[in-house]
């Protein structure tokens, strides 16, 4: 059974690990969608600033046209290909105050509710001449070169567009003393790139629902999890309980029921018949007999009661004549002469206002645990005192002690704490779960410390009215 468990939970925790992943497979999937219609939303919103007519008149006509003369510059001579791109990007600083103001301007109007920066850079100018190709201007990802907006270089910067003007430019041609009108192709490709700061925070925001609803599930699944599996073990640990009781109390009941049957099959022997006395003694075994079978009965139906289902009668009676009459009955019935109690009740005479009865049981159960789990010589010590209104008694011994991890379970129903039927001492495991129950039904309380080898202290709390 316990490899089950063991087997069951193992199986479990795998399946909540692949449920996971593929919880955090979907959660990535969804976030990737998220991401990209915000991206998605955010071009289309600013798109329209782009293809704005003052724009494009600042980045074709202006821009363009000069870009344009600094290139004829070039293929007359004028200057060199470096002076040339250092021309036309000196065009484009310009200009870019202008062209940035009436950007931000625009996205200003449009409110899109968080913060924006925009740059558009040159990845390239080309210039065609048939078969030959003249690289004016080339960006590189180290070196992105801005044409307009503001000056970011971030991973986490996003490109929304890529724009490729491609036209032909004709140009005239003034070198070797003629004049020829020329033409190429002249080809500007460029790139719109945004900064969104906090652009994952928005992307989970709108996730929020998602990931709160999955990070709940998840938890019920485990706490689901979690619960099935302490159930199973409680009720491992319940049948392993029951069926130590009922082997417990079959053990019992064997020695009384076979002595019954015994005596029964004596009284019809003629010898016994014949002899007054050997009947008479039979009749005797068979009548104890009969006690501690209506005992061990009494026994398990009265100690499985509940704190609730105790019906008390309380009566008032001093605590020094109580504990007097207590310890002098416990000795009478035990007859030991390797038995010592120290009484040490308190010297101030407190009444107390118990069940008699039900209390006085529930103190014998401890009593007579310590003798039954003591060494040779048995010393209990009873002692008591008044602490904010509780009447405190502390019963201690130098038996065997308990394990700290069986003190937890000392006052479950039908616990012992040997296993399976062979115990060295007789019992059914109800004795300290009725004690319990007692000190509770008097709105007590009651703890053990305990170590093995060195005895066991319980310490007992009762309120005094």
């Amino acid at each position: 059974m316990k490899n089950k468990i063991i087997i069951l939970i193992i199986a479990s925790v795998l399946a909540l690990l692949a449920l996971s992943g593929i919880q955090a497979y979907l959660i990535q999937n969804a976030y990737q969608l998220k991401k990209d219609n915000f991206l998605k939303e955010t071009k289309e919103a600013i798109s329209e600033i782009d293809d704005g007519h003052i724009l494009d008149s600042l980045y074709g006509e202006v821009w363009g046209e000069n870009m344009m003369t600094h290139l004829s510059d070039y293929k007359n001579n004028r200057f060199s290909k470096e002076e040339a791109a250092k021309k036309i990007i000196e065009e484009a600083n310009a200009i870019n105050p202008e062209y940035t103001t009436h950007y931000e301007n625009e996205l200003d109007k449009i409110n899109l509710g968080y913060d924006i920066k925009y740059k558009k850079i040159i990845s390239s100018l080309l210039i065609f001449e048939g078969s030959k190709i003249d690289t004016i201007i080339l960006s590189t990802s180290q070196n992105k070169i801005k044409l307009f907006g503001r000056n970011f270089n971030e991973t986490n910067e996003e490109v929304i567009n890529t724009n490729r003007w491609f036209t032909q430019n004709q140009f005239i041609d003034q070198r070797g003393g003629t004049i020829k009108t020329k033409t190429y192709d002249l080809e500007v490709i460029s790139q719109d790139v945004i900064l969104i700061r906090d652009w994952k925070n928005i992307v989970y925001g709108r996730m929020m629902g998602l990931l709160l609803s999955s990070l709940l599930i998840f938890l019920f699944v485990i706490s689901l999890l979690y619960y099935s599996i302490k159930n199973l073990v409680n009720q491992k640990k319940i049948t392993a309980i029951k069926t130590d009781f009922i082997n417990n109390i079959t053990h019992e009941l064997k020695t009384p029921l076979a002595t019954l049957g015994i005596a029964s099959k004596s009284l019809q022997k003629e010898a016994i018949k014949a002899s007054p006395e050997a009947f008479e003694n039979t009749l005797k075994i068979i009548d104890r007999q009969n006690d501690r079978l209506q005992k061990l009965i009494d026994q398990v139906l009265t100690n499985s009661l509940s704190s609730e289902d105790i019906v008390l009668y309380k009566e008032q009676i001093a605590d020094t004549l109580y504990f007097d009459n207590l310890i002098e009955d416990f000795k009478l019935s035990k007859q030991q002469d390797q038995l010592s109690i120290i009484n040490h009740v308190c010297e101030t005479e407190v009444i107390l206002r118990i069940d008699i009865f039900h209390f006085t049981t529930a103190l014998l159960n401890i009593l007579d645990n310590a003798v039954k789990y003591s060494t040779d010589h048995t010393i209990i010590s009873i002692k008591t005192h008044i602490e904010r209104n509780q009447y405190i008694i502390a019963i201690a011994d130098n038996g065997i002690g308990i394990s700290e991890k069986n003190q937890q379970y000392i006052f479950d129903k039908f616990y012992r704490v040997s296993d399976g039927n062979v115990h060295n001492v007789k019992g059914l495991g109800l004795g300290m779960y009725y004690t319990h129950q007692i000190i509770k039904a008097h709105k007590g309380s009651i703890t053990i410390e305990s170590e093995p080898n060195k005895g066991t202290a319980f310490t007992i709390k009762i309120p005094i009215h």
